[in-house]
């Protein structure tokens, strides 16, 4: 129940406590609870950049259309697809497998074949997707875990990626899904009534 609460009261707040600082302790923990995240195959293709000093920030407002939480937050996440993860994470995760009892050695080996072919080439439509569909499973979990613990968050679309790939240092053919903003609700603020949410009448089929 605890689980459902904090879906439900979970919002996307534009309002943030500037002077409201998350530690770096406090972030790990919600980045290892977002890394519980289901992945295709293990694969676990999402990389963070932690956006937390004020000069950095200051610049990744300047590529998120001047939107002021960007610099409130406490933290903006830089979520990335990383495309190259099938090369660099499939020998971990095929070892985890033999290590915990899942495959032998051949069938980790197969694994391995079976998903470095159905993924594609690092630069193919479909291997961006796939890191983009894991690195928003992983987005997801971080702002439940946020939730959870008692901070707001609000994943960010408004940016110019290109631009963020820039200043970051982020390689051109990965992707950035959003950002994800994080810290403390801003005291004397008030949230309006949750938005409109379609029905599942409306949205879903059951066959």
């Amino acid at each position: 129940m605890e689980t459902i609460q904090t879906i439900i009261t979970r919002r996307s707040v534009n309002f943030f406590d500037p002077s409201f600082k998350i530690s770096d302790n406090e972030l790990t923990e919600l980045l290892r609870l977002a890394a519980l995240a289901p992945s295709s195959y293990n694969i676990q293709p999402w990389e963070v950049v932690v956006v937390r000093s004020p000069e950095r920030k200051k610049a990744l407002r300047e590529c998120a259309f001047n939107q002021p939480k960007a610099e409130e937050a406490s933290a903006v996440l830089i979520i990335i697809g990383n495309t190259d993860a099938v090369e660099e994470n499939l020998d971990a995760v095929a070892s985890d497998l033999v290590d915990k009892g899942y495959a032998d050695a051949a069938a980790a080996e197969s694994v391995k074949k079976t998903a470095g072919g159905f993924y594609g080439l690092p630069d193919s439509e479909r291997r961006k997707v796939f890191s983009a569909k894991n690195a928003g499973l992983f987005a997801m979990n971080f702002m439940t875990a946020a939730e959870g613990l008692g901070y707001v968050t609000h994943p960010m679309d408004g940016f110019d990626e290109g631009k963020i790939k820039e200043a970051f240092g982020i390689k051109a053919d990965k992707v950035v899904p959003m950002l994800i903003a994080v810290g403390r609700f801003k005291d004397g603020v008030s949230l309006p009534d949750r938005k409109m949410r379609f029905s599942p009448e409306r949205f879903a089929r059951f066959e």
